[in-house]
């Protein structure tokens, strides 16, 4: 892969970090490996939690690079079921991209039929799922139709079971099966022989470590490039911008050109990137880096919190609002804490930046739907029941509606901020 052009000044700006990706190879039965499992192994990430390794996907593709991660291959990636919804996954290209779905532990078949139409809409917009063998149990009968891969477990399923297992795949969908910890020739043989032809295990290779550098942008730049983008300027201002700020340039760059953003060519230039990218995803995310960015020691709980806000809100106005005012719930949410991120009183931080009157409104004043959604969000983190209760009723929102969006944005933010 070919470097993307040099930013022109300000290339001391960027501050570099590293984080460490693993990935482990999945390959057929000539051995020709087919795509990637990626996992997070930064020593700042402790375990897998909610959606890290959903948002790994953006971090990595944003941050390390092509070729030296997946190349062209499938990108397969663990997620939780309060992920799935997340905004992230509209800068990917879904047909690149490989969600594991885990299994619901005890499900019932309410539990089932209740996540069916967010798997579904995944699969819809071209995502390829992958399920684990309990989806080939009775339960989960409504999901087997959406199964592109089923992978086998080696470690904890006996020959006959996967026998067994194996035949009813093969009669009741159309899913590739995939034989997961293989560790010996003698497993190797035995799943081919039944008809297997995808495999992964330390037979054929462990988990290689990619270190992964990052450049992190200017605080000053991304406020600039979100007011250009709001503004619709011209992309000869925001190529500008971009030319200006190291940190800011190479993860553009690297984003764009990723396997997962779906280009057939690669891009050299900003304003290729900038057009090919559109004003709608460059200021998602320019927003998410903003809350990512360290400079000025301003506390990562900060950055998260702003983040969850944003998504919270954006998911409770996708509820009752339009499309629109959804987008502007998201712009109010994440801007929420501008005045402690950049060290300065709100009214002062948002004279840095162009944002609608509705989302100003919210943030000065609390006023307004976004002001409502805005109080909420504040609520559901102080525990303020009479506020909670208050503001859900303004807006018609039930209990239950604002739990499960609560327990999505903080899966979603779970690992933006530790990017």
């Amino acid at each position: 892969m070919s470097q993307a052009p040099a930013p022109t000044a300000a290339a001391g700006s960027a501050q570099s970090a590293i984080s460490m990706i693993a990935r482990q190879a999945i390959v057929n039965g000539q051995h020709v490996v087919i795509g990637y499992e990626l996992f997070n192994r930064s020593r700042s990430v402790s375990g897998h939690t909610a959606a890290s390794d959903v948002i790994l996907v953006f971090t990595a593709l944003s941050h390390a690079g092509t070729e030296e991660l997946v190349g062209k291959k499938l990108i397969f990636v663990n997620c939780t079921h309060e992920s799935l919804a997340g905004g992230h996954l509209e800068l990917l290209d879904p047909d690149k991209v490989v969600l594991e779905i885990p299994p619901l532990g005890h499900a019932a078949k309410d539990e089932v039929a209740a996540r069916l139409p967010i798997l579904t809409g995944l699969r819809e917009r071209g995502f390829h799922l992958a399920f684990n063998h309990t989806v080939l149990e009775s339960a989960y009968a409504a999901w087997l139709p959406l199964a592109d891969y089923i992978k086998l477990d080696l470690s904890v399923l006996a020959p006959d079971q996967v026998a067994v297992l194996i035949s009813y795949a093969g009669r009741h969908s159309r899913a590739e099966l995939i034989a997961e910890k293989v560790e010996t020739a003698q497993q190797y043989d035995m799943v081919s022989t039944m008809g297997v032809q995808l495999f992964q295990g330390y037979w054929f290779a462990r988990p290689a470590l990619v270190q992964a550098k990052l450049l992190s942008p200017g605080q000053a730049s991304i406020v600039q490039l979100i007011n250009l983008v709001r503004q619709q300027a011209s992309t000869d201002a925001i190529e500008e911008v971009l030319k200006k700020d190291a940190g800011l340039a190479f993860n553009l760059m690297r984003l764009i050109n990723s396997a997962g953003f779906g280009m057939t060519r690669e891009i050299t230039s900003f304003r290729q990137a900038v057009m090919l990218m559109g004003l709608k995803k460059l200021f998602r995310w320019a927003a998410l880096l903003l809350t990512a960015s360290r400079t000025g020691g301003v506390p990562s709980s900060v950055g998260q919190t702003a983040v969850v806000r944003g998504r919270l809100m954006e998911l409770l106005a996708a509820e009752c609002m339009s499309p629109e005012e959804a987008d502007q719930a998201f712009v109010t949410g994440i801007f929420s804490l501008l005045d402690v991120m950049l060290g300065m009183p709100i009214e002062s931080a948002l004279g840095l930046l162009s944002v609608p009157e509705p989302v100003a409104a919210a943030l000065l004043h609390h006023t307004g739907p976004l002001g409502e959604l805005l109080t909420l969000a504040q609520a559901c983190e102080s525990s303020n029941d009479a506020l909670f209760d208050r503001a859900a009723a303004s807006l018609q929102l039930s209990s239950q509606q604002i739990n499960m969006a609560h327990l999505q944005a903080l899966a979603w933010a779970d690992h933006v901020t530790e990017t």
